[in-house]
């Protein structure tokens, strides 16, 4: 337990020394690890701000929902977009066009939306449909500021490191709103507490 939290506090400062995360980081039990191709993005979930969002995230995580699930709606400039658990493994029979239109098996979330936190780069947040209250299981990580997504949309955390990955993500057809053909994906994500 205690190499535990020595690791996560060596995370947590690092983050804070190259600043790339606030003082509102994680634990080991709020840090959340995706694999991608190119390596591992940590993000310091952010229960301060979101504890029903970061608790279904986390019981996706736990379940493997997220494994080899696509980045299906990626903007350069903007987000990039993954977590549809229900179309987003197309190893499940599912048809392309599905992807990004699904959720989970839980039920939708009430908006717990920030009037303090501001969408910026590294920022991750829940998508949802034009109900405020129908958040799931689709997240974002921003690569910009979006002023416009401020109090609109619930923010459960930040990027901690491994930024530089997610700018590799493979960017979708902007016209076509970030679709994305073959597509990037979380390859296994993981809570750093469950090692």
């Amino acid at each position: 337990m205690q190499l535990k939290r020595l690791a996560s506090f060596l995370l947590v400062l690092a983050g804070l020394l190259t600043g790339s995360v606030s003082a509102h980081a994680a634990d080991a039990e709020n840090t959340m690890i995706i694999t991608l191709k190119d390596g591992d993005v940590t993000i310091a979930l952010r229960p301060d701000l979101a504890p029903k969002h970061v608790a279904q995230i986390k019981k996706l995580v736990r379940q493997g929902a997220y494994d080899n699930v696509a980045f299906h709606r990626v903007i350069g400039g903007f987000m990039a977009q993954t977590g549809d658990v229900k179309f987003g493994n197309l190893k499940k029979g599912f048809s392309a066009e599905a992807v990004g239109t699904g959720g989970s098996d839980l039920p939708d979330l009430p908006a717990e939306f920030s009037q303090t936190e501001r969408y910026k780069r590294g920022v991750v947040g829940m998508a949802r449909s034009q109900d405020p209250n129908s958040a799931n299981s689709q997240f974002f990580i921003m690569f910009a500021p979006a002023p416009s997504l401020d109090g609109q949309y619930t923010i459960v955390g930040n990027v901690v490191s491994g930024m530089d990955l997610v700018d590799r993500i493979k960017k979708g057809d902007e016209a076509d709103n970030g679709t994305v053909s073959d597509p990037d994906r979380m390859i296994k994500v993981r809570i750093a507490a469950d090692k």
